[in-house]
């Protein structure tokens, strides 16, 4: 069997039929698709997914017995874990969760090409489950529009799979999935945070905000990268409320460097906005049920016809349910597909 496409975290289009069997490599697609991906209405849904459907934490969690908890964090997250009362669900011997949302995707508007649109496209809309264990091990099954986008963590591995795309693993240390830092996991919110560094204060419409800043060093973005793409940097900040000690936003900057033989180099910057609200109690501990994420998609590099292509999305979630310790549910149920598995 032929080597696996490592996941990647930008957006990626169909492959041609004499190849659908088969995952395809970064630099097929860059190569015969590139021009073509802000063109085409048919590709909205795709980019959609691909970069919003279940992208990952920038920094994989330590095990317990070696989390260290950064001095200037350490009074924002505890103040978080004591507003949350997320111990409840540690003392409580809580080793699993389930959750079920609706979203609702958009792509904005474009600019930067003469076919650019200002109106908004098409609105998309579905649902997702997701089940964890612990932050390693998670798998989210999510429906939009009759598209259909799987990912999971075996605590091992991460892969993705999608219906332009065979099974593909990510390359790395396993990282949390992003949709659990959006409100829905304060235990594993305040694990991921514990190492972060305090920055400048900031205001988030009304709310005056802690700000936390977790950055990918060196090492660990070259392990993710490849010949053909190398990721640049990937941030996150989160902003905790200092009314409430909720956390109320979470951004993520993603600046890869992609370049194929014969080709001048391109840059992709994703940056990833989202609004966390709504918390309610769940078995006494705070879940937020509802947020809104905004993306800014740009494209530069030497050599392009314009100076930028920017591309701009949106996607409202609404949480339906929480369930704690699901009966049944082990380590077997995170088992990935036989393509990684072979691999």
């Amino acid at each position: 069997m032929a080597p696996l496409a490592p996941l990647s975290e930008e957006p990626t289009i169909p492959c041609s039929s004499s190849s659908s069997k088969r995952s395809l490599s970064l630099r097929s697609w860059l190569k015969n698709y590139i021009p073509h991906l802000f063109l085409h209405k048919r590709s909205d849904l795709k980019l959609l997914l691909s970069v919003l459907a279940c992208p990952l934490s920038p920094i994989a969690i330590l095990p317990k017995h070696s989390l260290q908890v950064s001095s200037e964090s350490q009074y924002i997250i505890h103040q978080f874990r004591a507003t949350t009362r997320c111990s409840k669900i540690e003392s409580g011997g809580g080793k699993n969760m389930f959750v079920a949302g609706r979203v609702k995707m958009v792509k904005m508007l474009e600019l930067g090409l003469a076919s650019s649109s200002n109106n908004p496209g098409e609105y998309h809309e579905g649902c997702f489950v997701m089940w964890q264990m612990d932050p390693d091990r998670w798998l989210i099954d999510l429906s939009v529009s009759g598209n259909r986008v799987m990912a999971g963590s075996d605590g091992k591995v991460a892969w993705r799979r999608t219906p332009w795309l065979s099974a593909h693993a990510a390359r790395g240390a396993v990282r949390p999935v992003r949709r659990a830092l959006q409100g829905l996991d304060p235990v594993t919110i305040a694990a991921a945070f514990s190492p972060a560094k305090r920055i400048e204060d900031r205001y988030i419409g009304d709310e005056e905000c802690f700000v936390l800043k977790l950055s990918t060093d060196s090492l660990t973005l070259s392990i993710r990268s490849d010949n053909t793409a190398e990721i640049i940097k990937h941030d996150m900040i989160g902003y905790f409320s200092m009314r409430s000690g909720l956390l109320v936003q979470l951004d993520d900057s993603q600046l890869t460097r992609i370049e194929y033989p014969g080709a001048q180099a391109l840059y992709w910057e994703t940056i990833i906005s989202s609004r966390i609200e709504d918390y309610r109690e769940i078995d006494g501990v705070l879940i937020a049920h509802s947020g809104r994420s905004t993306v800014n998609l740009e494209r530069f590099g030497v050599g392009m016809k314009t100076q930028r292509v920017s591309t701009q999305m949106e996607e409202k979630w609404t949480i339906d349910d929480v369930v704690f310790n699901v009966l049944g549910l082990s380590a077997e149920c995170f088992i990935p597909p036989e393509e990684i598995k072979n691999t």
